[in-house]
């Protein structure tokens, strides 16, 4: 078959009905996108600029409140932009390109001027991608399927795909005043925008599931309740659901299938979709920025939802296809695919990191945002000066936001990792990037299961991971600690599901993570044996302590704290109803009104208490003569760990943390000092005897108020100056000797001995 052949069926080569205007006024090659403006004469208008290198011709569609399709011609191109102003365009007017170039798949030219792309610098998104065969720029249905991809289809797809909006600008943040919470003080709450509020009962029906829900009293009050400091919003950026959950009846709810970098989703705006999605957003910033709290956005730069060769055409597959993704150099029909979706981004090529970048920029300076998470960030890092298709912490990508003056000042978090070779990188970030740390994940899981045989990598979890993270420069706040995420199970679901339960999705059960490290404790799903909820709750009790009291900064997964459960799906990414939204109505009983107390009580335990959230690695030694090192690990006979106590098996361990050896100061310059506080971990069925050691700077603790793991149980004072502040058992000690404890099985102890 000849290069270039195309699908000739009696359809216009160029679109549906339409009508050709005069082209625009030159206009402006920058800023990119469409920008309301008055020009040199006094008339309102907007400027519309799209970089579009390869392409041999450019026509802006605009479209009337009827639906009716006008189309110019940008006559006019600087810096491989084609720009143009039009007079009289206001803000809400639609619009989108059709973009006129080659059609040669075998070099990876896709150009097809019957698609209606959007502007890739939209900053609002109107409609909806609706699957249908006209969507993709080549024949997917052709007899022979090993060449579909190579013949072009031209038949018009504007009735199947969103159009771009224009925005009204309103740039003043005069009355916004961000939180800046350093590192070390940082608490993250991962939440759906949508998921969070669609069942609360305080937030009005018409506001449920929107970001004017979200910013309402009720949502935030709960929000400030627990005390977290940032939320880590699932992705907000305009997405589709693909073909193959279309045909299902289901959407994809999580959102990781991107179309627009600049516009936040209109299916969660509560005050439609042309423009005012952009407004409630930013009163939604506004809200949580008033109480206390940052914006974090989980950012999905590594790939598109334009899919593979047979994908939708809505965007950077239209504009120059072989300039934004990476392509196979021996096989430029195909794509790489280091994502599991079918294309990448390439972010070896200037248009790309510029694309990323001034997305980053607009988030930040005009949507207040305080901070992003980057799925599968280690693909944004393939193919950096030192050649091939490599993750390089060099890379151009990296480099340019470390420099960046503004993104460089933000919260970075990346997920570590991509599905390509070599693309497993924990640890292996740049000192201004924190990370998810899944080390941190599977071991709490496996230990608190039994399925550990020592605790030598529990240590290092607890403290910090200063193994994954010190070498390179890097502190504690480089951990994103967590035990459970959106993908995969929830808590509850973790201590109740051996196995997943993912056949709503309408794959046969065949997708999502198999290494789930759960434990049913003895049935499988909701049961009602008392003994076995009873052990499910201390268990939670157990993994919410761990995950608050360790060194890093914990994540606290949306309605974990209230005992959400998806049924045992382990992957709910298409599940857009009660499996994925938060059920508020759990908080009516005492189980779970405890474990949000008990979450609550944690969070402010640690934000009060310096020892408890560290800047600093511990380094093991003590800040003055005669004093305790700052990190003291201890086995149940009391005595300090040896080399071989790491390598012995055993279930349990102690933990002293010594708020005298604080090598810290505040913001003055004065040497902070604190209380001290040993954590006593035992995963093991049978109680222990742990003895417990002197603290030599303790003092009497009669009086004062402590934490349990329950609300009923009281707190206690013991040996050697130490008092209970949380017991995940809450049960009698029982006999034991003098300067000890009983440390009930599957259980977790926090004492305290205050500094004089």
């Amino acid at each position: 078959m000849a290069s270039g052949q195309e699908l000739e069926a009696g359809v216009r080569p160029v679109g549906g009905p339409h009508r050709t205007a005069e082209p625009p006024w030159p206009g402006s090659w920058q800023p990119l996108g469409a920008r309301c403006r008055t020009d040199r004469r006094g008339r309102r208008g907007t400027n519309f600029a799209l970089w579009a290198a390869g392409a041999e011709a450019v026509e802006l569609c605009l479209f009337d409140e009827d639906g009716r399709e006008s189309r110019h011609h940008l006559t006019e191109q600087d810096v491989q932009i084609w720009h143009g102003f039009l007079p009289g365009v206001r803000p809400g007017t639609r619009y989108g390109f059709r973009v006129h170039g080659r059609w040669d798949p075998w070099t990876g030219a896709r150009w097809n001027p019957a698609k209606l792309l959007l502007d890739p610098y939209a900053r609002a998104v109107d409609g909806c991608y609706t699957s249908h065969d006209a969507v993709c720029s080549a024949v997917r249905n052709w007899p022979e399927a090993d060449v579909a991809d190579t013949v072009r289809d031209n038949r018009d797809s504007a009735p199947y795909v969103p159009r771009s909006v224009v925005v009204h600008d309103d740039d003043d943040w005069s009355d916004d005043h961000r939180p800046r919470t350093p590192w070390a003080e940082t608490v993250l709450y991962e939440l759906h925008v949508r998921g969070f509020t669609m069942r609360h009962p305080e937030v009005p029906p018409q506001l449920r599931g929107t970001y004017a829900g979200l910013a309402h009293p009720a949502a935030v009050a709960h929000l400030t309740r627990l005390g977290v400091t940032a939320v880590e919003l699932l992705p907000v950026h305009q997405h589709a659901s693909e073909d193959h959950l279309q045909a299902r009846g289901l959407v994809n709810y999580w959102g990781y299938n991107t179309i627009g970098y600049f516009a936040p989703h209109a299916g969660y705006s509560a005050s439609g979709s042309r423009g005012g999605q952009v407004g409630e957003f930013k009163r939604m910033v506004r809200a949580l920025h008033a109480a206390g709290i940052e914006v974090i956005l989980d950012v999905v730069f590594n790939h598109t939802a334009e899919g593979g060769a047979l994908g939708p055409a809505l965007s950077l597959r239209g504009i120059d296809n072989a300039a934004y993704y990476r392509l196979p150099p021996n096989r430029p029909r195909g794509y790489a695919d280091y994502t599991g979706c079918g294309n990448t981004l390439d972010t070896r090529r200037p248009q790309v990191i510029r694309l990323i970048t001034d997305s980053l920029r607009y988030w930040v300076a005009e949507m207040g945002v305080d901070g992003f998470r980057f799925d599968l960030a280690a693909a944004l890092a393939r193919g950096g000066p030192n050649g091939g298709d490599a993750v390089d912490m060099d890379h151009p990508f990296l480099a340019a936001v470390a420099q960046d003056p503004l993104l460089s000042r933000v919260k970075l978090i990346a997920e570590p990792w991509d599905v390509g070779p070599g693309g497993y990188q924990v640890g292996g970030f740049p000192s201004l990037w924190a990370e998810w740390n899944d080390k941190y994940r599977d071991t709490v899981r496996d230990f608190w299961r039994g399925a550990r045989p020592d605790v030598r990598e529990l240590g290092y979890r607890l403290s910090g991971s200063s193994d994954l993270y010190q070498r390179a420069g890097r502190r504690p706040g480089a951990s994103v600690n967590y035990v459970t995420a959106h993908d995969g199970f929830t808590l509850r679901d973790l201590v109740s599901y051996d196995r997943k339960h993912n056949e709503a999705n309408g794959e046969d059960n065949r997708d999502g993570t198999e290494d789930n490290r759960s434990w049913n404790h003895g049935a499988e799903g909701e049961t009602a044996d008392p003994a076995v909820n009873s052990l499910r709750l201390r268990q939670l009790r157990n993994l919410t302590a761990t995950l608050l009291l360790s060194a890093g900064v914990p994540m606290i997964t949306a309605g974990d704290e209230l005992g959400r459960t998806q049924g045992g799906n382990n992957n709910a990414y298409c599940q857009d109803n009660e499996v994925g939204w938060l059920d508020w109505s759990l908080l009516e009983q005492p189980g779970w009104q405890e474990l949000c107390e008990l979450t609550a009580r944690l969070v402010r335990l640690r934000r009060a208490h310096p020892v408890l959230r560290r800047r600093a690695f511990f380094s093991g030694r003590a800040t003055a003569p005669g004093g305790r090192p700052d990190l003291v690990w201890f086995t149940p006979r009391g005595t300090e760990m040896t080399e071989a106590d790491w390598f012995a098996p055993t279930a349990c361990l102690g933990m002293l943390l010594c708020g005298t050896a604080l090598s810290e100061r505040d913001e003055a310059g004065l040497p902070l000092s604190d209380d001290s506080f040993l954590l006593l971990l035992n995963a093991g069925h049978e109680p222990v005897v742990f003895t417990l050691p002197d603290e030599p700077r303790a003092a009497p603790a009669a009086g004062r108020e402590a934490m349990t793991g329950r609300e009923t149980a009281a707190g206690r004072e013991t040996a050697a100056g130490w008092e209970t502040v949380v017991d995940t058992a809450a049960g009698p000690d029982g006999p034991c000797p003098r300067g000890a404890v009983v440390l009930g099985g599957r259980s977790l102890r926090l004492l305290r001995a205050p500094a004089v």
